[in-house]
């Protein structure tokens, strides 16, 4: 066992892969913070095969001036003795570049939760301890994904050990490692990924294996991508669109059963008055109806023309106009004026009806707005007839690098690395183009497609699978739901009104089980009614419990030892609460307390004394469990609970005997 100095804080390396983003860090800051390295969790191939490169290496073809003196070419200044018998000619040459941007042609070794391709995640864990270059006396500590298996995990610690030669290792689930975070040992985890979802019910920090879902496909984040492009592809959207919709605010999931704008709202009754005189019933913008009377648009306009002084159509001075000659004129300037009024009071409406718009929070606009972030390479810019010389100009106005001032004396070759750098730097340099775009109510539609139910029917079984009855009610109360894919707006609440509404019993029917009988009633009466018999109550003989002292005496006088008798109502009365008491426990026991259909559901928060996490969100909460259960296991418990494997136990036993019982750490209870 090591001794009590042999791993330190600074040392511990924590690795946590996920499907999308690996975060790593070397180092328990003294307030646990979220991980200071995330990369992507892909690799590419490189030139030879069974080798992996963290970036796209991409080949260019340059040609290159060289300048030769006779036969043999010259790579520096040529005298001018020599300038007769100097040529000149092209070569080209190949020039390998990283891209740091792109994503083309990579690998993701991690899909759904389960490592699809071991040789591409191995050189990602390579590549992760060699960017935090830990020191050979350095711990490790990963946690996996609920999906993987027993032989997963020894063929991770075999790497490890084999690999990197690590003192101490050790692996932890998920689902413990959100345990940890929340300070709870009881807990149904819901842990929303990219591509699946895992839930696992905790009781105790014993995972319960039987009725866990792993690895479940189709309800995770980019799932309600491609929910939202269903949707959208019709209108023109692309599906990097609806991925940055999704990560917008505007982008909501509504509880079940709430109604999206637009529904139901042409039929909704406006003015209840003039619906009553005319059978109008408003638009949906809230516009008064056509009809007589205050707060129409008749009523509106016969004010308007009161107020102004006009009189009425039917008493104008007909004689006069056609006597002046100037009829036609007068019912062009009559017919005008209405045209303006009728313009002027639309523009108004509308401009109404927009303000009332934006006074509506996001659920209940009919269309809102986000603003979409293109990326575009300057190719591509200028292939779409964009000037190539505006993004040369706006990058000229930078201060210029160092490696381009050219000294006086700089060779063709120095000049040669000088562009090539500059022509990389602009090949890899995007430029983004922001534009508004306009959504309508396919924005709160992103879980429309039983995302939700999926999940929730997921719940209700891996809670009904816990053997120990007693803690369903607590499952169904702490649930922890984490993972980037829950970051939608509303995702949380949407799921716990979707559990609500589906196994959530009411307090009222709930009645059936419980008693009724009030508690002063005695034993039943001759006639058999349960009707309250009259207690005599004197100084001598008082019966604080309401109990027939004959009824009393019956059922306990078994109860007294051998040669004595129960004479004292007092030691009877004792007696029987003793056997009273027993009985209820057994019952209590015995009884099942409903299990089945839970009374509350719950959401549990995560502790406030991790300030930096409070902003952070608790999305990634399974790291903050890593460092937790880290400090825990590597420097106060220092190996007492068995908690990791050292070298030597690996030297002795080898992978297969590697964490027997570390799902079942205990370490809060220490």
């Amino acid at each position: 066992m090591p001794s009590s100095s042999s791993f330190k804080e600074e040392h511990i390396l924590l690795i946590v892969p996920g499907s999308q983003t690996t975060l790593a860090q070397l180092g328990l800051p003294e307030s646990f913070t979220p991980a200071r390295l995330r990369i992507s969790t892909r690799m590419f191939p490189a030139e030879k095969k069974g080798e992996w490169e963290p970036l796209k290496v991409r080949e260019r073809k340059v040609t290159k001036t060289v300048t030769t003196n006779g036969t043999e070419p010259t790579d520096g200044d040529i005298s001018m003795g020599d300038v007769n018998g100097a040529e000149q000619h092209e070569e080209e040459e190949t020039l390998y570049e990283e891209d740091p941007t792109t994503d083309e042609g990579a690998v993701w070794p991690i899909r759904d939760g389960r490592v699809v391709d071991w040789s591409c995640f191995f050189a990602l864990l390579t590549h992760v301890h060699n960017t935090l270059s830990p020191t050979l006396h350095t711990p490790v500590l990963v946690v996996t994904q609920p999906a993987w298996t027993s032989r997963d995990h020894e063929t991770l610690t075999q790497f490890f050990f084999e690999k990197f030669k690590t003192p101490a290792f050790c692996i932890m689930d998920a689902a413990l490692a959100a345990c940890y975070a929340f300070a709870t040992g009881t807990a149904t985890v819901v842990d929303v990924g990219y591509t699946k979802c895992d839930v696992t019910a905790v009781n105790d920090f014993i995972i319960t294996e039987d009725g866990r879902a792993t690895g479940m496909t189709g309800c995770g984040g980019d799932a309600m991508t491609q929910r939202l492009y269903d949707l959208l592809s019709a209108k023109g959207f692309s599906r990097d669109m609806c991925e940055q919709l999704k990560k917008n605010s505007i982008c909501e999931i509504l509880p079940a059963g709430t109604e999206l704008p637009g529904e139901n709202q042409g039929s909704q009754i406006t003015n209840p008055a003039a619906a009553a005189s005319t059978g109008a019933t408003g638009d949906s913008t809230g516009n008064a109806p056509r009809g007589p009377g205050v707060d129409t648009e008749v009523g509106d306009e016969d004010q308007d023309r009161l107020k102004e002084g006009e009189a009425d159509d039917g008493v104008l001075d007909v004689a006069g106009i056609v006597a002046s000659g100037k009829t036609n004129e007068f019912l062009a300037r009559k017919e005008k004026e209405k045209q303006d009024k009728a313009a002027a009071k639309k523009a108004a409406g509308e401009v109404a009806a927009a303000a009332k718009q934006a006074r509506l929070p996001n659920s209940k606009r009919l269309k809102a707005s986000f603003q979409y972030t293109e990326r575009r390479s300057p190719d591509e810019l200028n292939a779409n007839g964009k000037r190539l010389a505006e993004i040369e100009a706006a990058e000229s106005k930078r201060q210029k690098s160092p490696d381009l001032v050219t000294p006086t004396s700089a060779t063709a070759e120095h000049f040669d690395t000088a562009l090539a750098r500059k022509e990389e730097r602009r090949r890899h340099r995007e430029t983004f183009i922001r534009r508004d775009i306009e959504v309508g109510a396919e924005r709160l539609q992103a879980a429309s497609g039983g995302t939700l139910e999926k999940i929730a029917d997921a719940i209700h079984r891996s809670i009904l699978s816990v053997p120990d009855h007693h803690k369903r009610t607590e499952l169904w109360e702490s649930l922890i739901i984490l993972g980037n894919g829950s970051k939608v707006k509303g995702f949380r609440d949407a799921l716990l009104g979707t559990l609500n509404a589906r196994y959530l019993i009411s307090p009222s029917s709930t009645t059936m089980f419980t008693s009724e009988l009030p508690s002063t009633f005695t034993t039943p009466g001759p006639t058999g009614t349960n009707t309250p018999l009259p207690q005599s109550h004197s100084s001598t003989h008082h019966n604080p419990s309401g109990v027939n002292p004959l009824l009393l005496a019956a059922t306990t006088s078994h109860l007294a030892p051998p040669g004595q008798s129960l004479h004292s109502q007092f030691q009877m009365q004792q007696v029987y609460q003793q056997q009273q008491q027993r009985v209820q426990q057994t019952q209590m026991m015995e009884q099942p307390k409903h299990g089945q259909t839970p009374m509350n559901i719950g959401v549990k928060k995560m502790p406030e004394y991790f300030p930096e996490w409070k902003e952070f969100g608790t999305e990634e909460a399974s790291f903050l469990g890593a460092q937790v259960a880290a400090k825990v296991v590597f420097v106060v418990d220092q190996g007492a609970s068995k908690g990791f494997m050292t070298r030597t136990e690996y030297n002795e036993m080898g992978p297969p005997a590697k964490f027997k019982h570390y799902r079942s750490l205990r370490l809060f209870h220490s």
